[in-house]
């Protein structure tokens, strides 16, 4: 495999509970029916979070470090005739930073580089929003 393919297995632990493992062996316990966990749609707005925060943490921390640094995505289920999808995702970051010229340097970037992480190097949010195809197969079946 080529070092830009990703990959996560599954396993069920019980009905509507699973556990994902990644390439690194690590692990996370999730599911539709898991009181103490996830549901596979929160993870999915989680990781459209962390993606983000990801890009954003590093272009201002490289100014300076942040006071408070925190994301929340909202989003609506709709089900309908198109299926069950998610509409109106909003990513909101609160970052605050220090006074003085470093934070003053760092407030200055942040909203670009939330707009840059939205626009170009967020692979999940550019993922959801380029409508990338996911193909399902059934191992043993043609």
């Amino acid at each position: 495999m080529s070092d830009t393919h990703r990959s996560v297995s599954l396993e069920r632990l019980d009905e509507g509970v699973y556990l994902a493992r990644n390439a690194r062996g690590h692990t996370l316990r999730f599911g539709s029916k898991d009181p103490d966990g996830f549901t596979p749609v929160e993870l999915l707005l989680a990781a459209i979070a962390g993606c983000s925060a990801v890009d954003v943490d590093v272009v201002t921390g490289r100014r300076s470090a942040a006071e408070t640094f925190g994301a929340r995505v909202d989003a609506e289920v709709v089900r309908d005739d198109q299926g069950n999808r998610l509409t109106d995702v909003t990513l909101t970051f609160s970052v605050t930073f220090p006074d003085g010229p470093d934070g003053d340097a760092a407030r200055e970037v942040l909203p670009r580089a939330a707009r840059t992480s939205h626009d170009r190097t967020c692979t999940v949010s550019r993922t959801l929003e380029s409508g990338t195809p996911v193909t399902v197969r059934i191992d043993g079946v043609d």
